[in-house]
C-alpha cells in the first residue's frame, strides 16, 4: 500500500459538536482519501467525542482512532499521533476547526513544487476568533522567517514535512498553554524554505460553543512560563547573536513577554509574582532582550523592560496597575522630540532613559489635500491641512518635498505658507494647520527645472521642531487631475503632468511618457444599503483612457474557492456614473473579494476598501449574520467577511455586562 501524502492529526477532548465538521472536512479533501491518513486521538473525553470518532472511523478506512486517559494538554495526543504518522507531510488540525475542501491538495502541491518544508495555508476567522493576517497578504511560493511575516504565527496549524520533524526529533512539550510555539519555532528555524498559500481559504479557526478551548481556559501567566522560556532558548540555540536573532526575539518579547505581563500578571497571587514569576521574567530580559530589540517596541513595553533591567519590582507593579490612567497623561515636547508624560519620566530615583518614553515616530499625521490646480506663471498650487497629533501647531515650518524615483536626483523642498483653518477636531490646538504650496516646475530645483522623471510628493509636517513626513494624497475620488502644461526645460520645453497613483497618491510626471490610466472605472462610494440589509452598494464613474471601451461594469464578490455572485451596474446620465447593488445574503461565511469586471476590456477594476465602511447585520433562514470589511486583508481591494453570529455567545456576553452593571 503506498505511503499517504499527508497525515492529518486531530487531538480531541470534549470536542462536540464541532468535532463532526472538523473530521468531515478532512475526509472530504480533494486530494483524496487514498492519499490521506487521519489520526484522531481521544484524550479522555466524557461528552461523546470518543463515540463520534469511532462512528466516523467506521465510515472511513483512512481514519484511525486512539483512545487514552486525559492528559490535560493537546501536546500529548499530538505526540501520540505523530509517533504513528506515515505521511510525507503532517498537518495538525484542531478539533474545533475545519479545512477548506481544496486546502491540503494546494498545500502539498506548493511544498512539492518549491521543495519547502513548511506551508502556511490562509486562515479564516469564524465567529471572531483572532487569526494572523499579515503573512497572508500574498501567496509566496518560497520564503523564510526573515523576509516574511511567517514568524508572527507560531500556531501549529500548518503543513510540515515529516522528515524535518523526525530529523529534529521534534515533539510538543507537555504544557497546557504555549505548547505549540516552541515546536513551530524550532521547525521554522531549521526549515528548508517556507511557502504561503494566500489565495485560498485553507483553515477555518473558531471558538467552541461551550467556551472550553484550552487557549481560552489556560489563561494564567503561570501556564505560559515554561513555553515562553523554551521559545527564547530555542531561538538562542539556533541563531547567533546579532540582527537576525534580534528580529526573531522581538516577536517573543512583544507577544510572549510584554503582552502577557500587561493583562495577566496581576491575576496571579502576590507571593507567586514576587517569588517565582518576577525572577523568571527578569532572567529572560537579562539573557535575551538587547537594546536594538527594545528600541523597536512601543513606549509602554520599553518602560516595562527598563524597569525589569533595573530590578524595580514595586514600580513595575504600579506601572501595570495604573496603565489605563497613565495612558491619558499627555505629552512633553522637548528639542524636537515628543515624550509620554508618564509619572516616571525623568524621575532621577528610577533612572529610566528618555528613549523609553519617546513617542515621536509613532505619532500619526492627520492631513488632507483640498485642491491642486495650475496658476498663472506655470505654478501648481496645492492647498490643504496637516498636523501631527498631540503636537499643537506652533512655530509651524511645514514643507512640500519632491522625490524622483526614476533617477538619482536630489530631493526638492518647497516652503509652504501656513494659515489658520477651521473645522478640525480640537481647533484650538491645531488652528494653524492649513497650508498652501506653489510648485514651479521651471525653477523648483534651486532655480533650475525639475529633471525628467516621475516625482512623488510628500509633506514634511513640522511644528515646535517636531518633524513627520507623509505622502501627499489626491483631493479625493471625485477629483480629476489638472491638464498637462509645457514648461521651459534645460534643452527643450518639457511637459509636466499631475497624476494619481493606484494607491491614491499625488505625483508629477515630468517629460516622461504619459502614464497610462489603467483604471477607467473609478469608485466614488461604497456603503451598505439603508433598507435592504446585507446589500452592498458601490457607486463610481467611467473616466480616463479606456472608459469608452469598458462597457457597463458589474459588481462581483468571489471567495477563495471560486464561488461568486455578480450583479450588473446601472448607468445614470452621459457622464459615465454608475450604481451597483449586490446582496450578500445567502453567501456562505468566509472572506469575499469585491471587484468590478469590465466586459468591454475583459478586465477587472478593484473596489478599494473605504475607511468609513462599517459592518452590516442581516438574517438568512432565521439565523443572524454579520458582514464587514477586513481592513488588513488587502492593500488594494475591498474584502468583506461574512460571519454567522454566535447567538449563545452574544447572550452570555450581554448577561455578563448586565451582571457587572448590577454589581457596580
Amino acid at each position: 500500500m503506498p505511503r499517504p501524502r499527508v497525515s492529518v492529526i486531530v487531538p480531541a477532548y470534549n470536542a462536540m459538536p464541532e468535532l463532526t465538521d472538523c473530521i468531515t472536512s478532512a475526509m472530504e479533501q480533494t486530494i483524496g482519501l487514498d492519499r490521506l491518513e487521519i489520526i484522531a486521538v481521544n484524550d479522555g473525553s466524557t461528552d461523546g467525542t470518543g463515540e463520534e470518532l469511532d462512528r466516523l472511523a467506521a465510515m472511513c478506512p483512512s481514519m484511525r482512532v486512539i483512545h487514552q486517559e486525559n492528559s490535560g494538554t493537546a501536546a500529548v495526543p499530538r505526540n501520540v499521533a505523530l509517533d504513528l504518522a506515515q505521511g510525507d507531510y503532517v498537518f495538525f488540525l484542531d478539533s474545533d476547526d475545519y479545512l477548506g475542501p481544496d486546502a491540503l491538495r494546494r498545500m502539498v502541491a506548493m511544498a512539492d513544487e518549491n521543495n519547502t518544508d513548511i506551508v502556511l495555508g490562509k486562515m479564516v476567522s469564524v465567529g471572531g476568533r483572532p487569526v494572523p493576517t499579515a503573512v497572508f497578504k500574498t501567496t509566496q511560493p518560497r520564503t523564510d522567517i526573515f523576509s516574511s511575516a511567517a514568524y508572527r504565527t507560531l500556531g501549529c496549524w500548518k503543513l510540515f514535512r515529516r522528515s524535518l520533524l523526525e530529523k529534529l526529533n521534534l515533539r510538543f512539550p507537555p504544557f497546557r498553554n504555549t505548547e505549540d510555539k516552541p515546536f513551530t519555532a524550532a521547525a521554522y528555524l531549521n526549515a528548508n524554505g517556507i511557502s504561503v498559500v494566500a489565495d485560498y481559504d485553507c483553515y477555518y479557526h473558531r471558538d467552541r460553543a461551550n467556551g472550553n478551548n484550552l487557549t481560552l481556559t489556560a489563561q494564567n501567566l503561570s501556564h505560559r512560563l515554561q513555553g515562553t522560556r523554551m521559545c527564547f532558548e530555542t531561538v538562542a540555540r539556533h541563531l547567533e547573536p546579532g540582527p537576525r536573532r534580534d528580529q526573531i526575539m522581538r516577536r517573543h518579547v512583544e507577544w510572549e513577554l510584554c503582552g502577557p505581563l500587561w493583562w495577566l500578571l496581576l491575576r496571579e497571587d502576590d507571593e507567586d509574582i514576587r517569588e517565582r514569576i518576577y525572577p523568571e521574567i527578569r532572567d529572560w530580559v537579562e539573557n535575551w532582550v538587547t537594546d536594538p530589540v527594545i528600541e523597536k517596541l512601543q513606549p509602554r513595553d520599553r518602560l516595562l523592560l527598563h524597569l525589569l533591567r533595573a530590578d524595580r519590582f514595586e514600580e513595575l507593579i504600579t506601572v501595570i496597575r495604573d496603565i489605563d490612567k497613565d495612558a491619558e497623561r499627555g505629552h512633553v515636547i522637548d528639542k524636537g522630540r515628543v515624550y509620554w508624560a508618564h509619572p516616571l519620566f525623568r524621575d532621577p530615583a528610577v533612572g529610566v532613559p528618555d528613549s523609553a518614553f519617546d513617542v515621536t515616530d509613532r505619532l500619526p499625521v492627520r492631513h488632507r489635500t483640498e485642491s491642486a490646480s495650475w496658476r498663472e506663471g506655470g505654478l501648481l498650487r496645492l492647498t490643504g491641512h496637516a498636523y501631527i497629533e498631540n503636537v499643537p501647531t506652533e512655530d509651524v515650518a511645514t514643507e512640500l518635498v519632491l522625490r524622483c524615483y526614476d533617477a538619482d536626483r536630489p530631493e526638492v523642498r518647497v516652503p509652504t505658507r501656513v494659515h489658520a483653518v477651521a473645522g478640525l477636531p480640537d481647533d484650538d490646538r491645531y488652528a494653524n494647520a492649513g497650508f498652501t504650496a506653489d510648485i514651479a516646475p521651471a525653477t523648483a530645483a534651486a532655480g533650475a527645472p525639475l529633471g525628467r522623471g516621475r516625482w512623488n510628493l510628500f509633506l514634511d509636517v513640522r511644528s515646535q521642531g517636531v518633524s513627520r513626513t507623509v505622502r501627499v494624497k489626491s483631493p479625493g475620488d471625485e477629483w480629476t487631475p489638472p491638464q498637462s502644461i509645457v514648461t521651459a526645460g534645460v534643452d527643450e520645453p518639457t511637459t509636466v503632468t499631475p497624476y494619481v497613483t493606484k494607491w491614491g497618491n499625488l505625483s508629477l510626471n515630468v517629460g516622461m511618457e504619459k502614464p497610462r490610466d489603467d483604471t477607467p472605472c473609478r469608485v466614488t462610494g461604497t456603503v451598505w444599503h439603508r433598507s435592504r440589509r446585507g446589500t452592498l452598494v458601490v457607486t463610481g464613474r467611467l473616466a480616463g483612457e479606456g472608459a469608452q471601451e469598458a462597457g457597463t461594469p458589474s459588481l462581483r464578490v468571489e471567495n477563495g474557492a471560486g464561488d461568486h455572485r455578480e450583479t450588473r451596474a446601472s448607468l445614470s446620465g452621459a457622464d459615465g456614473r454608475f450604481t451597483a447593488a449586490l446582496p450578500v445574503k445567502g453567501l456562505r461565511p468566509g472572506r469575499w473579494a469585491v471587484t468590478l469586471p469590465l466586459p468591454g476590456l475583459s478586465g477587472v477594476a478593484a473596489v478599494p476598501c473605504p475607511t468609513g465602511l462599517g459592518s452590516a447585520r442581516f438574517f438568512h433562514l432565521g439565523r443572524p449574520y454579520t458582514v464587514g470589511p477586513v481592513q488588513e486583508a488587502s492593500e488594494t481591494t475591498l474584502v468583506v467577511e461574512i460571519r454567522a453570529a454566535d447567538v449563545r455567545r452574544a447572550v452570555r456576553r450581554r448577561l455578563r455586562r448586565l451582571a457587572r452593571r448590577m454589581r457596580g
